[in-house]
């Protein structure tokens, strides 16, 4: 399974747009590529089409998932004239990617997953199958629940995604002080390199010289 997370980190909402903008830019990649895209999560902004983060999954039979994701792994740039602010003197929007790729067999030792009945509206259809997932790290006892897939098979994907993403997170969280430093210093040196820039409206990428 490949994982890519789009973050505006810290950022104001410019950089939440440019996350929105990459988002539209993956999926018209994906469609030429033939990889299928799903939105494991997004935390939206009060803003139409611009997000905080973005968990996204990529499925392919070949490794042009992987190829894609690698691609976007690192700190970007967006050198535009604010489109909220318009008077703003500030034309560059940091954001950055970062690819997980998951064997979803490992995954599995670590995890226990339950299956019930899903709650809420969706029908007859979703109130009689036991569609949702429940998945369980046993170490820690982290769990997520998914029901927004018909399919007890989705379910589980997306939870393990989701599962995933919610121990990464934890480690960040729980990193010593002196790591948190020495990562920020490092998104630093990565943010004066970006491994793309786009400029303009349209969100075109910058060749590289």
């Amino acid at each position: 399974m490949i994982l890519l997370q789009l973050s505006a980190g810290q950022g104001p909402v410019e950089c939440c747009q440019a996350v929105g903008l990459a988002l539209k830019t993956i999926e018209k990649q994906c469609q030429e590529l033939a990889i299928t895209l799903d939105i494991v999560e997004a935390v939206k902004t009060k803003e139409r089409a611009c997000f905080k983060s973005l968990l996204i999954q990529l499925d392919t039979t070949d490794d042009s998932a992987k190829q894609l994701a690698e691609s976007w792994h690192g700190a970007m740039l967006w050198v535009c004239q604010s489109q909220h602010r318009p008077k703003h003197k500030r034309k560059n929007w940091f954001f950055s990617g970062q690819m997980y790729e998951i064997n979803e067999a490992q995954l599995d030792k670590s995890v226990t997953f339950q299956t019930c009945r899903a709650s809420g509206a969706g029908g007859q259809h979703v109130n009689k199958t036991d569609s949702a997932v429940r998945a369980t790290h046993t170490a820690t006892g982290t769990s997520v629940r998914v029901e927004s897939e018909r399919s007890q098979h989705a379910n589980k994907r997306l939870a393990r995604a989701l599962l995933f993403q919610k121990l990464e997170t934890t480690k960040l969280e729980t990193m010593t002080q002196q790591e948190k430093v020495r990562w920020q210093q490092h998104w630093e040196v990565e943010r004066g390199n970006p491994v793309k820039t786009f400029t303009g409206d349209k969100f075109t990428l910058r060749e590289l010289q």
